[in-house]
């Protein structure tokens, strides 16, 4: 395989369609694959294990189709719907019968939830039937199956084998700097990134829903009203904010659409997406160069995440897929790649404080904030506003300073993390 397409393999593997909130997802999807162990027999208990970031992202936010938040119903209904090739969209599969099923497991508590230290992301369900168990694991990324068993002896080897085969290798990815990445994206046919027109179409249909239907908080209807109120200007800023708000009310309020992921995350999608379509749309930046943008973002968020973790106590939406909107905007705006270095930097600077304090309505109002500052500091670093190298976890090269975000995140705000989980178990106990 070339370097070139490597890369390629490496922005594709890190897009891909997710129904609902990821966390949920990757829940129902570890259900999934233990309730198809057990065949046809029925579901009489189900047990989950979550590290805390899990819990946290997973525990307020909607569940598509059901009127429930959480965990647990994603779990009941993952382990009745039994269709684990179905991966992050295994809840589009919920029936109002299964839906009744489900709730019946809910409300004779026979779904139960447990936190273990584990860091990095971490899902364990275990289905019981009355004579069986099954148990599956997923760890280190949303989808990926670490280890199946029914009534403790492994199972499906040979399957999770031949995943992992058709996987491509990606070992000279991880030694490349950023510049030499987005070198690769600038050099590869446009045809490379055609998939990224699905992601276009899914997550401005999201967008539009909760425009149309004013879903969870409004906040992106809110601006528009707003906008016609004529205390906002229709501007590029607040385009960007609008759609991406938008389409975060949508989602976040557990309505059932599906969205395109980003590095298993479908805020950081919508993140990565939406504010770069916003701005093209505005300046009627050719099509082949916007695919080529949201190829520049999406490599620019994975890339950062791979310092971050997939969860942390830093709002993954603020500094990993903003940061790679903002790097695109730059590139499809004719930016050089020192100023494509300086976007990432001063986003770094200005928004490596947000936290994530879980999967919630309120993540349309920190995606709203991270898409307006990408947009903004893009337009910022192309007029030569950049934070000097004596600031704060700023150094001279991005790739560094990426770096720095890293340690922050982890071991930096690894308390910080405790703290907030403790906060929400606290508040849950007392609702």
């Amino acid at each position: 395989m070339s370097f070139q397409d490597e890369v390629v393999a490496l922005i594709r593997s890190g897009v891909m369609p997710a129904l609902g909130c990821t966390e949920p997802g990757a829940v129902a999807l570890a259900a999934a694959y233990a309730g198809k162990e057990l065949g046809q027999e029925k579901v009489s208990r189900i047990e989950i294990t979550v590290d805390p970031n899990v819990y946290k992202n997973g525990v307020a936010v909607g569940v598509p189709g059901t009127g429930k938040v959480g965990l647990s119903i994603a779990a009941a209904l993952g382990a009745l719907i039994r269709e684990p090739a179905l991966e992050l969209s295994v809840l589009s599969r919920i029936t109002p019968e299964l839906l009744v099923e489900a709730g019946i497991l809910l409300d004779e508590g026979r779904v139960g939830i447990c936190l273990t230290d584990t860091q990095g992301l971490y899902v364990a369900v275990t289905v019981f039937s009355e004579h069986s168990k099954a148990k599956a694991v997923i760890e280190g990324s949303h989808t990926h199956l670490a280890s199946l068993t029914r009534n403790d002896e492994p199972m499906a080897q040979s399957h999770q084998s031949a995943i992992n085969s058709q996987k491509p290798s990606l070992l000279h990815t991880s030694d490349a700097t950023l510049a030499e990445l987005i070198d690769v994206v600038e050099a590869a046919p446009t045809l490379d990134f055609m998939f990224f027109e699905e992601s276009i179409r899914m997550n401005v249909a999201a967008a539009q829903t909760g425009l149309d239907r004013r879903l969870g908080m409004a906040i992106g209807a809110t601006f528009q009203d707003l906008i016609a109120e004529k205390f906002l200007s229709d501007d590029l800023i607040n385009h960007a904010k609008i759609l991406t708000a938008a389409a975060a009310d949508a989602r976040m309020s557990g309505e059932n659409i599906p969205v395109m992921s980003v590095a298993g995350s479908g805020n950081h999608g919508l993140t990565a997406v939406l504010p770069v379509l916003a701005v093209a749309e505005r300046l009627q930046i050719p099509r082949d160069r916007l695919l080529k943008a949201l190829a520049v973002s999406t490599l620019t968020t994975i890339y950062i995440k791979r310092y971050t973790g997939n969860l942390s106590a830093l709002c993954g939406c603020a500094v990993a897929a903003a940061t790679g909107a903002c790097a695109a905007i730059v590139w499809m705006l004719g930016g050089s790649r020192d100023q494509i270095a300086a976007s990432i930097k001063n986003m770094i600077a200005n928004l490596t404080g947000m936290i994530c304090d879980g999967g919630k309505v309120g993540c349309a109002l920190k995606l709203s904030a991270a898409a307006g500052v990408a947009v903004e500091t893009a337009l910022l670093t192309l007029k030569n506003v950049l934070v000097p190298e004596t600031n704060g976890i700023i150094f001279a090269s991005a790739d560094d300073t990426i770096r720095n975000l890293g340690r922050v995140s982890n071991p930096g705000m690894l308390e910080t993390d405790k703290v907030i989980i403790k906060i929400m178990q606290e508040k849950d106990k007392h609702q």
